[in-house]
């Protein structure tokens, strides 16, 4: 179990220090804004979508590790999903990461996603892993308001 903690915090601190898909997308998108005023987090979230699919999907922002990880390993997890999927995936993971620890160990299909699940352990930072998803779900309804965590 020790191995699978070490692993997990590996996977968070290489995508804290170098996200994939970091960057602001051009052309026509779809965004949204998002803060967490606790941890000071701010992320921006750009979509492509091609009917209802995930063509590309990027963010910006600054905040602690386990808010830049988990964007990061939510746009790699997502480019190329459709909307549905996007929901589905989206319940899965709020479910790991608000679920008593080993609870339900069911989060295979998460992907590299499952290194956010000992979030569950610290009630506190489970706004931070989820503030991308927030801000996804608010920029796949076209909505212009930030999303706020509290």
């Amino acid at each position: 179990m020790d191995d699978i903690r070490s692993l997990y915090q590996e996977v968070i601190l290489d995508h804290s220090k170098n996200p994939r898909n970091f960057r602001k997308l051009e052309g026509k998108i779809q965004s949204a804004e998002g803060f967490n005023p606790l941890c000071g987090d701010q992320i921006t979230i750009y979509l492509q979508l091609e009917e209802d699919r995930i063509k590309e999907i990027t963010f910006q922002g600054s905040g602690c590790a386990i808010s830049k990880a988990s964007a990061s390993l939510m746009t790699i997890q997502l480019e190329q999903k459709t909307r549905s999927e996007v929901e589905s995936l989206f319940q899965k993971f709020h479910n790991m990461v608000t679920s008593p620890s080993g609870s339900n160990s069911d989060f295979q299909d998460l992907g590299k996603l499952a290194a956010l699940s000992g979030v569950s352990e610290f009630p506190m930072r489970v706004k931070c892993a989820t503030l991308a998803w927030h801000t996804l779900k608010a920029a796949l309804q076209s909505k212009t308001e930030t999303v706020s965590t509290e």
